[in-house]
């Protein structure tokens, strides 16, 4: 036989088995929750969270104990994802121009549909920093002298375009420090005090929760305060939606920033901006774009990842099949193993709350005294380089830097003991 078409023969043999292949790595379908259970009971039952762990590809590597920078795909999404990508490189501008505005729409009601807004109330994005600049810069009602406020919980870039409003719009920029420990109520007068202290207040800046030390923000009490005092407020829920049993409407918010890749696993690069039914107008529309009431008009990424969008629909089923409440629980379960083992501890600092309006999957920690960046960056280097555990160090926090730990859904309680193991030896010095 000619070796060409030999060769030609083999590679189509390949190219007919890898459906197969891949078909055969798929995990077993997800068992059904057990009728009756409440996501407190089955956030202990180990062969269901076994079984949602076999969904994912989990590195051997490392002890992975920061999933907060973005959620892994499970592995029917990236299969969806792959084969969604192969389609578009396949049919290129024919589909993106064809096709694809359809099935972006389906996919934007889609996250409509989980978020509980109207599909005109939200626009996608590449992610929650991207919707909230759009929100932070493009708000437009802000005379000189007015103040907006920002935390220092707040991630970076948000706090840097919140400060950026005092040269584009001649606001006075208000910053306050959560206190530490937190409480419900403390937190929560810190904002009454700062509104009370800064009567030109006009917009304030709250993450849901923040990515420092994990803290769950009582947002929609704040929320409430402010309105009351003709104050807008813009709501970062990166972390919040999808490890939280929430929707938008629960925050008491007019505009939110969301990240669609974190929580929810969608491919990298998808968030949405919500925008309050009748708020449009006081978003601008971006550079230039033409204004009205259509929120699409409020940012304009240029080319997007089609296939990322395409496969949000499959991770927001996969999320809803598991079940948002199941998940906070869980996570819950997972980050009390660690947090109340771990204040035992002589010489380990917990940055974390014991009341569960406060909690989520994101807790911290540093040694007591040791609070530079410096300090939190040797800490996590001597986690990884003697014990196998990545944690990631975080700064921004008045009272010092830290070392953040976020489990998975897939996680397991192995993880968290070894972190609690190395801990207690870290501590010993």
């Amino acid at each position: 036989m000619n070796p060409q078409r030999r060769a030609l023969l083999r590679a189509g043999s390949l190219a007919a088995a890898l459906p197969m292949a891949a078909s055969a790595a798929l995990p077993p379908p997800l068992p059904p929750v057990p009728a009756g259970t409440t996501p407190d009971a089955l956030a202990g039952n180990q062969a269901y969270w076994q079984a949602v762990a076999a969904q994912y590809d989990t590195t051997d590597a490392i002890v992975q104990l920061d999933n907060a920078f973005w959620g892994s795909m499970a592995r029917p999404v990236l299969r969806h994802y792959e084969q969604q990508l192969a389609m578009v490189n396949r049919d290129n501008a024919w589909y993106a121009r064809m096709r694809f505005p359809a099935d972006f729409e389906a996919a934007r009601v889609a996250a409509a549909r989980a978020l509980g807004v109207g599909v005109d109330e939200i626009v996608l994005t590449r992610g929650a920093t991207e919707a909230l600049q759009v929100l932070i810069a493009g708000y437009n009602r802000l005379q000189p002298g007015n103040a907006v406020l920002y935390a220092d919980i707040d991630y970076d870039n948000m706090i840097t375009v919140t400060r950026w409003l005092q040269q584009r719009r001649g606001a006075q920029v208000v910053s306050i420090a959560m206190p530490e420990p937190f409480t419900h109520d403390n937190v929560v007068a810190a904002y009454v005090a700062a509104m009370e202290r800064h009567p030109t207040l006009k917009l304030m800046l709250l993450t849901h929760v923040n990515h420092r030390n994990g803290m769950v923000l009582p947002v929609a009490e704040i929320s409430r305060l402010a309105r009351a005092r003709g104050i807008d407020v813009i709501v970062d829920t990166a972390h919040g939606f999808g490890q939280l049993d929430m929707t938008i409407p629960d925050l008491q918010a007019d505009f939110a920033g969301i990240n669609l890749h974190k929580w929810i696993g969608a491919p990298v690069g998808v968030g949405a901006a919500y925008i309050k039914r009748g708020r449009v107008a006081d978003i601008e529309p971006y550079l230039g774009e033409k204004a009205g009431d259509d929120i699409r008009t409020r940012v304009h990424t240029g080319t997007v990842n089609f296939a990322a969008y395409l496969s949000l629909p499959a991770a927001l089923d996969l999320h809803a099949q598991i079940g948002v409440a199941n998940k906070q629980a869980r996570l819950r379960l997972l980050r009390n193993r660690w947090v109340e083992a771990a204040r035992a501890i002589e010489g380990i600092e917990v940055l974390a709350s014991a009341d569960p309006r406060l909690t989520s999957a994101i807790a911290s920690f540093r040694l007591k005294g040791r609070t530079s960046v410096a300090d939190s960056y040797a800490l996590s280097k001597k986690l990884v380089q003697e014990h196998g555990i990545f944690a990631v160090p975080r700064d921004g926090l008045a009272s010092g830097a830290c070392v953040r730990v976020t489990p998975g859904i897939f996680t397991p309680e192995s993880h968290l003991d070894r972190l609690v193991e190395a801990l207690r030896k870290v501590a010993k010095g």
